[in-house]
């Protein structure tokens, strides 16, 4: 899909990301879109196509740069402990920078009884695992990830933990006495990140 936008485009997809965000993608329509940009229905199908294209196209624009920091997280003289560290503190950011299309993809549709099938965004996740698996086994060749660690999981682990606490707001800030949505943010940032980073490294290497 064609991935540079024009300032209209990119307006609207800011306006669908909101939308989607608040009503979910079922309960957003094309005609709520248009609406709330204040253009004509006919735009959005003009630049888009479809809903579904909308998405994809939403889709790449927040995802865009990822794939860029990654590639180059490889090429860093980094030892692959350090590597992971990081790709965990770009994808924690990355997902609480753009949480609400991703809370979007990764709740609302995994729900939906109609499949809705992304080949970019399965693309995007393959190639990001592909970047991780790269991280893993230079650091399995040097002896210090283990072997027998299921990779794929990874992802899923780390997403998991991330996701349970950001939809679990209300009851987190209680409990850690986060008071404003800045020091929520301000802990995901440290704490929980350091939180993730420690369990990957506990799944990856060998005990001590």
């Amino acid at each position: 899909m064609k991935t540079d936008l024009n300032d209209k485009q990119i307006e609207i997809l800011k306006v669908a990301e909101t939308l989607f965000a608040e009503k979910g993608f079922e309960g957003t329509s094309i005609r709520d879109i248009s609406k709330e940009a204040n253009i004509n229905v006919a735009m959005v199908s003009y630049y888009f196509g479809s809903k579904e294209k909308l998405l994809e196209a939403l889709i790449l624009y927040k995802t865009s740069g990822l794939k860029e920091q990654l590639v180059n997280l490889i090429e860093e003289k980094l030892e692959p402990v350090e590597k992971i560290n990081k790709l965990i503190e770009l994808y924690v950011n990355r997902l609480n920078c753009n949480r609400g299309i991703y809370r979007v993809l990764h709740f609302e549709l995994a729900s939906m009884k109609r499949a809705l099938k992304i080949q970019s965004l399965s693309d995007i996740k393959k190639a990001n695992l592909q970047s991780l698996e790269i991280i893993v086994h230079e650091g399995q060749i040097k002896g210090i990830f283990r072997k027998d660690v299921i990779i794929p999981l990874i992802m899923p682990t780390m997403l998991g933990t991330y996701f349970h606490f950001q939809m679990n707001k209300p009851y987190f800030e209680e409990i850690l006495n986060l008071k404003t949505d800045e020091e929520f943010n301000t802990y995901i940032k440290t704490t929980l990140t350091m939180h993730i980073q420690q369990t990957i490294k506990a799944l990856l290497t060998y005990e001590s």
